[in-house]
């Protein structure tokens, strides 16, 4: 039976509490991840995942426009979007990632890991170890791990 040893990504892309959501979202996009482990002197102490980000995007106030004549014409002055934007992208992982977020062990099955990613809607886990981060395993793991079984 397969294990997350099996199929996790050794080594993973960390951040930490003090990493800005700039710097988090490129790393993110970057990679093709999912979701970034957060870690302080090499311990997990939290996950940050797009749909993190996602939220948070939620609470930007967003410029209001209205049509005329086929044009959009905004509501409120554009500096102070561009602020907006500014400010959040000058937050930190800190303030809006999960803590303690659910990990798996080295020695978890891969049934174990699909069943916890349907159930609880999780595209990335961490995998610790001892206290420490040793892996994450993410939902295209599994993928292509099916794909090689052909």
């Amino acid at each position: 039976m397969n294990t997350a040893a099996d199929i996790m990504t050794t080594d993973p892309v960390t951040v930490t509490r003090e990493t800005t959501l700039s710097q988090a979202a490129r790393l993110l996009l970057n990679g093709h991840f999912n979701g970034l482990p957060v870690v302080e002197d090499g311990r997990l102490i939290g996950m940050l995942t797009q749909s993190d980000l996602i939220s948070l995007d939620k609470k930007l106030e967003t410029p209001g426009y209205f049509l005329l004549l086929g044009g959009a014409i905004p509501m409120q002055m554009p500096g102070k979007f561009s602020r907006e934007l500014r400010r959040m992208a000058a937050r930190t992982v800190g303030e809006i990632m999960t803590p303690d977020p659910h990990a798996i062990k080295p020695e978890t099955t891969v049934d174990e890991i699909a069943t916890l990613m349907v159930r609880e809607r999780y595209y990335t886990l961490p995998v610790e170890q001892d206290g420490r981060i040793v892996g994450v395993v993410g939902m295209e793991d599994l993928i292509k791990m099916l794909a090689a079984e052909e």
